[in-house]
């Protein structure tokens, strides 16, 4: 969830697709520093191949072989052939999260919860809902607020440039309304938010600065599509070592003044907005500390 507050806080900089199809990918995800992993049956995937790659997804999450890597499964969209066995097979294998494609409204996201449920998921698998239509954008509110099993909105970034009829420009700005809106709506809701991927895995530049920007508007990291991503989302995405020592410093000025509700610290006012977020920088500094630290 995107409360960094609370004690099972995650750290979602970094989030990768691997094709299921492909075994040596789904080996390899066991050695990246990476935050989490899809284990990707749709888009990556062939017809033909998607049965063999649903079962390596499935084998792979409940082989407990990657550590606390956020583990979770893009199944295919509502309406496709392969839809239900993969909802079956991936709520059964008990991952951290189901990602579902082109989610468009609450309805959408209740119905995907209900099939989750009667697949016999364990409590702690999500639905995880990738925006990426325009009805999805007007509806994304709702759609985030539909159901507390709901933890995590996907922004589609690829599937909302088509369906726009817009052009992948540097700066986005043909996005800017739908990121802005959809971080609005999951902060509203409580869940995490993760931008979109970004093509180009030659342009380290182009996707540093796309990265950064989708860091300054609020979102808790970012989908990538290949490894080379993983270490530029990991720093962009962590709060630097100036904002944690900016951090402490507000929470100690705060503490030594008793919560009196005026303290200043280098002539600064600080109020308790300023605290909460500070100790928010902190609360995620220490658990990428943490898993950081386990990793090794």
């Amino acid at each position: 969830m995107s409360d960094a507050t609370a004690p099972a806080f995650t750290p979602l900089r970094s989030v990768l697709y691997m094709p299921a199809s492909n075994a040596k990918a789904v080996e390899k995800a066991k050695t990246l520093p990476v935050d989490g992993v899809i284990f990707d049956l749709e888009d990556a995937v062939a017809p033909d191949a998607k049965p063999a790659a649903r079962e390596a997804a499935a084998a792979a999450v409940a082989s407990g072989a990657y550590g606390r890597r956020t583990l979770t499964i893009r199944v295919n969209g509502l309406g496709t052939a392969w839809h239900d066995d993969d909802v079956v097979a991936a709520a059964q294998a008990g991952p951290a999260g189901i990602v579902v494609p082109k989610v468009n409204n609450a309805g959408e996201v209740r119905r995907l919860v209900a099939a989750i449920e009667k697949a016999g998921a364990p409590d702690h698998t999500r639905l995880w809902a990738m925006v990426e239509t325009p009805e999805a954008i007007f509806e994304v509110r709702d759609l985030a607020a539909a159901d507390e099993r709901l933890a995590v909105l996907v922004m589609g970034t690829n599937d909302l440039v088509k369906e726009l009829y817009a052009t992948h420009v540097p700066g986005r700005a043909p996005l800017q309304t739908a990121l802005s809106l959809s971080v609005l709506a999951a902060r509203a809701a409580g869940v995490a938010i993760l931008d979109g991927v970004y093509n180009d895995v030659k342009d380290v530049d182009g996707f540093l600065a796309e990265a950064v920007q989708g860091a300054e508007m609020g979102f808790d990291g970012k989908t990538l599509v290949h490894p080379g991503q993983v270490a530029g989302a990991n720093e962009t995405f962590a709060p630097s070592a100036q904002a944690v020592e900016d951090a402490r410093a507000v929470q100690a000025a705060w503490e030594a003044g008793d919560g009196s509700g005026v303290v200043t610290l280098n002539g600064k006012m600080i109020e308790a907005l300023h605290v909460e977020s500070a100790r928010r920088t902190l609360s995620i500094h220490e658990a990428i500390t943490a898993l950081e630290a386990e990793r090794g």
